[in-house]
């Protein structure tokens, strides 16, 4: 049984290095894109308005809108 809770234990350690590393990667493979103003104007308009629409929308599919 200690083995067994040893093994579940190491399994949020796994995610969240397997998270970051594709976080490392992705941001590796993009920091080029960052050299041209205009080019990191519009990644990082496309991340805000991304990050929007998901709030905006889990918002309405929660019932939270104020309106």
């Amino acid at each position: 049984m200690q083995e067994f809770l040893e093994n579940v234990a190491r399994y949020p350690r796994y995610m969240i290095s397997l998270i970051l590393g594709i976080f490392f990667a992705l941001f590796e493979k993009a920091k080029p894109l960052f050299k041209n103003p205009v080019t990191a104007t519009a990644i990082v308009g496309i991340l805000v308005g991304g990050f929007l629409f998901m709030v905006l929308t889990l918002r309405a599919m929660l019932g939270f809108t104020t309106v």
